[in-house]
């Protein structure tokens, strides 16, 4: 129970070191000091800059996003990130366009809004800055932006995979399921298939999309490397050897997690040679001077290493539920007295997606869905696998933006009018923050 601590300590330990790496590597790589004239400076400044960047702490990145294009780019729209509803574990963002041009403001208004559920599972949500942003071309985008466990205090009690459906539903009825479309990615898909189906057995409105990405729908399809591993431990393995207490230099002092680190670990073991050659070759770079393939190695490791500690009882939950028990596919699973039941579901559209490559959720498991969504009609329905594309690569990259979007988008499109299932009771509704606008709110 004290590795986090010990974890705490060395870092403490390391962090004069790194600092004095990442002196040196400024004193003998900047042009305007003596140091790096003198021979061999180049692989000087390359080494501690490395070391540096092995050492150093990294903090949650930034969205970033302060301006986005128009589909046919004959238009920038600046963009504002705002709090829409802020929970202990999770913030649900808004990215806001905004223009001053009345044609303009009509189309925005028009377009579809989507909800985009990111993983918690380890990294943060910046991971999806690139699904975010292409799909502000075309829609009012808001998307979860979940807390690092440390940071919450354990004054805010627990957090359990029960909560997080919990969450997902509010926020569904908080943004207006009547004119919604999800896109969730990776994790995500199982909790967000178990509050639709609840909302749909409830008889509230249900979002007008479905669009599932990579995700562990059921897990007993073409199981994968990271599927073994929580099948081959006991429950009590993972409770006794990765949950362990939140250090007292947090706000979350003595809260239950999975730390971050560990699973920081987990990430690198799954490809030792693949990282340490990316390592070398940001040395090399450095030597050679070559600062756009060097920075784009800072940018990837920047967000690749920075990660979040999950609530223990989320993180066990999830691994008893989806990939243990099985409980989605097998049809038992019950969440506060309700069972998950996704033929329940019937005026929600549904399309899956998985890359041909994909290593974490292996083929089949997000197609599932469409096995257990039997309410949807096959005209709602659509698959799409993404030839050549591992697992990040149908939500990040070339392929996204290129393969992948562009179907997403027709769907989403193709089901942003139609027919809604009657209610049979509405809703509860939570208040809306309303930001100061300074200019006229496009979308």
């Amino acid at each position: 129970m004290l590795f986090y601590q010990l974890h705490e300590m060395g870092r403490a330990w390391m962090k004069p070191w790194t600092l004095l790496a990442d002196a040196n590597a400024k004193a003998f790589g900047a042009d305007s000091t003596w140091l790096s004239n003198l021979p061999g400076s180049e692989q000087l400044s390359a080494a501690n800059e490395l070391l540096y960047r092995i050492g150093k702490d990294y903090e949650k990145p930034a969205f970033d996003i302060h301006a986005v294009d128009n589909d046919d780019n004959e238009r920038t729209y600046p963009v504002v990130q705002l709090d829409a509803l802020v929970k202990p574990f999770c913030k649900l963002l808004r990215f806001k366009r905004y223009t001053d041009d009345p044609a303009h403001l009509e189309v925005i208004k028009a377009q579809p809004t989507v909800l985009v559920v990111a993983p918690l599972s380890g990294h943060h949500s910046t991971l999806l800055r690139d699904t975010v942003r292409t799909l502000l071309r075309d829609h009012k985008v808001y998307v979860t932006d979940w807390i690092d466990a440390r940071m919450v205090p354990a004054e805010a009690g627990a957090f359990s995979l029960d909560d997080y459906i919990a969450y997902i539903e509010d926020f569904i009825r908080h943004i207006g399921a009547e004119s919604l479309h999800v896109v969730s990615v990776c994790q995500p898909t199982v909790p967000v298939l178990a509050a639709v189906s609840l909302m749909a057995a409830r008889g509230e409105a249900t979002p007008r999309s479905l669009v599932m990405m990579g995700g562990p729908i059921d897990t007993r399809q073409s199981p994968t490397a990271v599927n073994n591993l929580a099948t081959e431990k006991p429950h009590t393995w993972f409770e006794q050897n990765v949950i362990h207490p939140v250090p007292m230099n947090y706000p979350g002092r003595g809260r239950l997690v999975y730390p971050g680190f560990l699973q920081h670990m987990g990430f690198m073991a799954m490809n030792p040679e693949r990282h340490l050659e990316s390592h070398w070759d940001f040395y090399r770079d450095l030597v050679k001077g070559d600062d756009d393939d060097a920075q784009s190695h800072r940018r990837f490791y920047d967000e690749y290493n920075a990660v979040l500690d999950m609530p223990a009882e989320y993180y066990l939950d999830t691994i008893r539920v989806v990939f243990q028990q099985h409980l989605l596919p097998r049809g038992e699973w019950v969440v506060s007295g309700e069972r998950v039941d996704p033929s329940k579901i019937t005026g929600t559209a549904l399309l899956t997606i998985e890359g041909e490559l994909d290593d974490i959720s292996g083929e089949g498991q997000t197609r599932a869905a469409h096995t257990l969504c039997t309410g949807v009609s096959e005209s709602h329905r659509a698959h799409l696998t993404v030839e050549g594309a591992g697992h990040y690569g149908i939500f990040s990259g070339r392929r996204w933006r290129t393969q992948v979007y562009p179907q997403v988008r027709a769907f989403i499109a193709s089901h942003a009018e139609g027919a809604r299932p009657a209610k049979a009771k509405p809703a509860a509704k939570t208040a809306r923050k309303r930001a100061t606008k300074r200019k006229t709110p496009a979308g």
